[in-house]
């Protein structure tokens, strides 16, 4: 039945086991209540029925809601939500961020659906997902090939309503198809971690879109992975290993080709100047001071991660933006020191720069991809490194050579704040990641004790 007689009272605060704030509302004789976590989501849906009540919409007596809300209340599937905060969130995230939300989303629509009949094979579905529906321009803008299209009319049939996340049970087989990565391999913690947030924030989305009163996943007591956020002092290479490895990396590839002489620079960048890999790609001659002696100057501005064409607007394999977690024109000043001034001076007197001013490129001129450097530095390791060396974790990855620069940094001695300065962090990350790559302090903390005892024997 419908009814206008609609009475809405104001929003009050229950002091129960945990704290919720109640709207409670009048239709014909009918009273309904309903519980929020904060008062903003209360005040939020007791101004939806003032609306509705003075627009003259009727409520039903049954459920106590006008028709503008019953009709938010049908079930809307988990696969169409996902679909409409894809849509939301593309334009405002970097395309790193667009392949991990990518990835997320993938994970949860395969862990909730249905088992129905006709069910595409998981390889197909995965493509299907990945590479077709959680991308823009979305598969009803674009022409899709049969199979694919079969696939994701069969998941839009097959995906769960989106109110099922409000059972904890359900949510928390959904959280844990996060900690696989899509091949059915466990993740690493961090990705873990990636996944769950972009899972929160789809369903802070969904409050807002009136489907939910709190957020679902908070709601869910779930062992999330540790995140080991410090940095393994057997990776750090110390000055000479660093060296070592650098002058193999022009060895790599022969002479003529000059696979790995010209990125000789890319890697000293980050192991003499603490470059990300992103911003020691992107540097260009015009953000360098070479002067003939002493130390030089790098005004760093500009990165170019590797990110696939499918996640960038441009359909470019790298992204071009600014500095990581930075302002778009924000500019980091890095001192650098005679051993890196001389290896750039020598790369563009050997090779000069890419049409657009950049230093490094590969051997096309193009952007040098992660792939490309990564398999240089591998091949680098094994010309430097004894073969235990090899095997283990020292330098295993180039992004090892930035933390071989930071921490030899603070081993010399220098402030902790102009480190940070130096390397784009905060001294609070600084020092957390790196506080057992500080050696020596042991040491000076061993003897300060022994002194202040000696005073009293």
């Amino acid at each position: 039945m419908k009814s206008l007689d609609v009475k809405i009272w104001g929003v009050r605060k229950r002091g129960t086991q945990r704290v919720s704030y109640e709207v409670r509302w009048r239709v014909a004789d009918q009273v309904f209540p309903e519980s929020f976590r904060t008062k903003g989501l209360a005040e939020n849906f007791r101004s939806k029925l003032l609306r509705a009540a003075h627009a003259g919409e009727e409520f039903d007596t049954e459920t106590g809601l006008p028709d503008s809300l019953a009709e938010k209340a049908e079930s809307l599937s988990w696969y169409s939500f996902a679909l409409k905060y894809l849509a939301m969130k593309w334009p405002h995230v970097a395309p790193n961020t667009r392949d991990g939300m990518n990835e997320s989303l993938v994970a949860a629509t395969l862990a909730l659906l249905d088992d129905r009949t006709g069910r595409p094979a998981d390889g197909l579905l995965r493509k299907a997902l990945r590479n077709w529906a959680f991308v823009l321009p979305g598969p009803a803008d674009r022409e899709l090939p049969a199979d694919v299209a079969n696939a994701l009319h069969w998941v839009g049939r097959a995906s769960r309503p989106l109110s099922d996340l409000a059972n904890p049970a359900t949510m928390r087989s959904v959280l844990d198809s996060l900690k696989l990565k899509l091949d059915g391999t466990p993740a690493a913690a961090e990705t873990v971690r990636r996944k769950r947030n972009t899972l929160v924030n789809a369903m802070h989305y969904a409050i807002d879109l009136g489907e939910f009163k709190e957020n679902p996943v908070t709601a869910v007591r779930w062992q999330k992975p540790k995140v080991v956020k410090q940095v393994d002092p057997r990776v750090v290479a110390n000055p000479q290993q660093a060296r070592s490895l650098l002058h193999a990396v022009s060895y790599v590839g022969g002479y003529r080709r000059a696979r790995g002489r010209r990125l000789v620079g890319l890697f000293a960048g980050m192991y003499f100047g603490a470059f990300r890999p992103a911003e020691s790609v992107g540097l260009k001659e015009t953000d360098l001071t070479l002067p003939d002696a002493g130390w030089g100057m790098a005004l760093l501005h500009r990165t170019r991660p590797y990110v696939g064409k499918q996640w960038t607007d441009n359909g470019q394999t790298h992204d071009d933006r600014g500095l990581k977690n930075r302002p778009v024109e924000e500019v980091r000043p890095v001192p650098i020191p005679p051993q890196l001034v001389a290896i750039y001076r020598q790369h563009l007197d050997t090779f000069g720069t890419a049409d657009d001013g950049r230093l490094f490129t590969n051997e096309r001129g193009g952007v040098v991809g992660g792939s490309t450097y990564s398999r240089v530095w591998r091949e680098a390791r094994v010309l430097a490194l004894p073969p235990a060396a090899v095997v283990s974790p020292l330098a295993d990855v180039p992004y090892a050579l930035r933390h071989s620069a930071l921490s030899t940094w603070l081993n010399a001695g220098v402030d902790a704040t102009e480190v940070a300065e130096r390397a784009g962090n905060s001294v609070e990350v600084l020092l957390g990641r790196y506080a057992k790559c500080i050696d020596g302090r042991q040491g000076v903390a061993n003897r300060r004790i022994e002194d202040l005892l000696r005073e009293y024997e």
